[in-house]
């Protein structure tokens, strides 16, 4: 769980969500990241009469220098974060897709009359391999699949942090509090979110976070529209399901 600040409504509802996972009988560990995670996650466990059947464990998130940390990496993929500007100690997070390397087939065999098989195997985990005496490089025969980048700012006012983690991602999820100018509040604006979203050069960017006030979506989806250049604004709504394929990315319907 990536927590980006421990104000309530960002965090609250992980009291019922843990005892849900203990009522179900969760045994594996849960790790929970976030600034100053250590000193929040004890507090929460402090409270009441209660203790989950599995162990929590608390991940500091670095939240005072300038700069992108990788805080959790696979073999096909990495988190980083970084801090932004909150009126508490917050971070943005961008889950990242590695970039894989796909053989062309067709090419290889044209070229190296290299078929599918172990060779192609050993040829994407190794980068190159030697066959009838030639050495064939993925570079000769591959393309690069580009992995898929998301961004999750949490609350922010804008800032060049949130810009530079959010270069060229597929989708920004950005705190747009607020219709009209954000002077000395500590939120985005929709309209400095969608400036923010241009100038990371970002594909699409999925405003969120509305203030109780805006109650009429088509005038959020207006407001999006007028400062839209090359990003396209999406309107948050609960419960909506966002997934990636090889076609691009599919918004469903909300999910009751």
């Amino acid at each position: 769980i990536f927590i980006t600040h421990w104000h309530a409504d960002h965090w609250a509802g992980l009291i019922g969500f843990i005892q849900t996972m203990n009522f179900e009988g969760r045994k594996k560990p849960l790790f929970i990241y976030g600034p100053e995670a250590e000193r929040f996650v004890s507090d929460i466990l402090d409270l009441g009469y209660w203790g989950p059947g599995f162990e929590i464990i608390a991940k500091p998130v670095p939240f005072e220098k300038n700069e992108e940390t990788v805080i959790y990496e696979t073999s096909d993929f990495f988190i980083t974060s970084i801090p932004v500007k909150h009126s508490v100690p917050a971070v943005a997070y961008c889950f990242k897709e590695k970039d894989r390397w796909n053989v062309d087939i067709k090419k290889a065999e044209k070229l190296y009359g290299l078929k599918q098989g172990r060779l192609v195997g050993k040829l994407k985990k190794e980068g190159s391999i030697t066959f009838k005496g030639k050495k064939i490089t993925l570079e000769d025969v591959g393309t690069i699949r580009r992995g898929i980048k998301v961004v999750y700012t949490g609350d922010t006012m804008p800032c060049k942090n949130v810009v530079d983690i959010s270069k060229d991602a597929d989708l920004l999820i950005m705190d747009a509090t607020f219709i009209e100018n954000t002077e000395n509040r500590m939120h985005a604006s929709l309209k400095t979110s969608m400036e923010t979203a241009e100038k990371a050069g970002a594909k699409r960017i999925l405003l969120t976070h509305f203030s109780r006030r805006y109650t009429d979506e088509k005038e959020l989806e207006e407001e999006a529209k007028k400062y839209a250049k090359s990003a396209i604004p999406i309107i948050g709504k609960d419960f909506m399901h966002i997934s990636f394929r090889k076609t691009g990315m599919v918004i469903g319907e909300k999910r009751e």
